[in-house]
């Protein structure tokens, strides 16, 4: 996992909760995170290439669209 902080991010995959999200700017830039979620509205491939802010904090990832 990435260390805590900030990072500029897109959704490149998208498949039945499961997120893959590549960092898209800073130290980590290209960097993949795979992550378990869903956002209220929107299905897989609504998520396909949404700009995204992921932040970890003490080691767990939030992701924000947008």
């Amino acid at each position: 996992m990435l260390p805590d902080g900030t990072y500029d991010a897109l959704i490149v995959d998208a498949v039945d909760g499961r997120l893959e999200v590549t960092i898209t700017s800073g130290d980590h830039k290209g960097e993949v995170v795979v992550l378990r979620g869903s956002f209220a509205g929107k299905d897989d491939v609504d998520l396909l290439a949404e700009p995204a802010t992921l932040t970890v904090l003490d080691g767990v990832p939030r992701l924000r669209l947008g």
